[in-house]
């Protein structure tokens, strides 16, 4: 019987418009468990993920039928508008238009893992933009600076 298989993990990151702190308690464990069920629905199951106020990790296995362009599209889209229906302070949230992706190998999801897990520490030391450039110079992605943070 032939059989498709494929096992892709990635480390995607995308941050809200302008990098606004928007994503808060309560609304943030209830982002992440709408993150959760909304990478179930598209065959890629979240392995770790982590929200910042201004940011979201995911570490998924991405499904054999999705492309990681149109997966990120499909979760921003679906989170944007769920969390519009969180009140009147969401009813402006917006994802930047960009994000980035990365593969991972089976060798280092434990690690990507931790490093998703300890976003709160890392982040007493390092904002976003800082933290985003440096996995870009890690992964030897060249980008535009002007176009990094739309």
């Amino acid at each position: 019987m032939p059989q498709s298989l494929a096992k892709i993990l990635i480390h995607v990151v995308f941050s809200t418009k302008n990098r606004q702190p928007l994503i808060v308690p309560p609304v943030r464990d209830e982002m992440q468990a709408y993150l959760i069920g909304a990478l179930g629905e598209l065959q890629s199951p979240s392995l770790r993920l982590n929200a910042q106020p201004d940011h979201v990790h995911i570490l998924c296995n991405l499904s054999r039928r999705l492309c990681s362009a149109d997966l990120v599209e499909r979760v921003k889209t679906s989170t944007s508008r769920w969390v519009k229906t969180k009140g009147d302070a969401f009813r402006e949230f917006h994802w930047q238009r960009g994000y980035g992706v990365w593969s991972v190998s089976e060798s280092m999801a434990d690690a990507v893992m931790k490093y998703i897990a300890e976003q709160e520490q890392h982040h007493r030391r390092y904002t976003f933009e800082h933290e985003y450039r440096r996995l870009l110079e890690l992964h030897k992605m060249a980008f535009d600076e002007k176009y990094a943070w739309d």
